[in-house]
């Protein structure tokens, strides 16, 4: 009998039904929990996967988009340049026009002052003779006046009609 006692005991312990509840539990309960936990932890490794992609096409994009941004703002650099060089030689090229421009007006300018410098000279060297004649003339007519009498006048207007026939032929 106490061998069934022991028996007994064996099988009045809580524990063991516990045990037993929980592998029979386990054993049909098991593999549809397995299934459903791994479920959710693949659904999460899927959403996780999915954001981690989304998140690395973002990044491409953006490191695109800086890529672009950089060559961009690089042909602009080069395109001011370019446009500041063209600057520089156009402004260059119109400061040679304007001192060629400057020179020709400036010779041209001198060459008239000189004309009319030299016209100047000519109408004052002019007035001067015409003036000195005119003088001269004067005089001569005052001296020929003061000097001239009449008996040498007729013999002078005589001897002048003698020599214009000789002259003339």
């Amino acid at each position: 009998m106490e061998a069934e006692a022991g028996h007994e005991s064996l099988f009045a312990n809580p524990h063991l039904w516990v045990n037993i509840g929980l592998i029979v539990f386990l054993v049909v309960a098991g593999p549809k929990l397995w299934k459903a936990l791994t479920s959710l932890l693949d659904q999460r490794s899927i959403r996780i996967k999915a954001q981690l992609d989304e998140a690395q096409k973002l990044r491409d994009e953006a490191q695109a988009l800086l890529n672009e941004y950089q060559r961009r703002q690089k042909d602009a650099a080069q395109e001011a340049d370019g446009i500041i060089a063209a600057a520089k030689e156009l402004a260059q090229h119109h400061t040679q026009e304007a001192m060629a421009a400057l020179e020709a007006s400036m010779a041209r300018r001198e060459k008239l002052a000189l004309e009319k410098i030299a016209q100047a000279e000519a109408q004052a060297a002019a007035e001067v003779r015409r003036e000195a004649v005119e003088v001269a003339t004067a005089a001569t007519r005052k001296l020929i006046a003061q000097a001239l009498t009449d008996d040498r006048a007729v013999a002078l207007v005589d001897q002048s009609i003698k020599e214009l026939d000789r002259k003339l032929h």
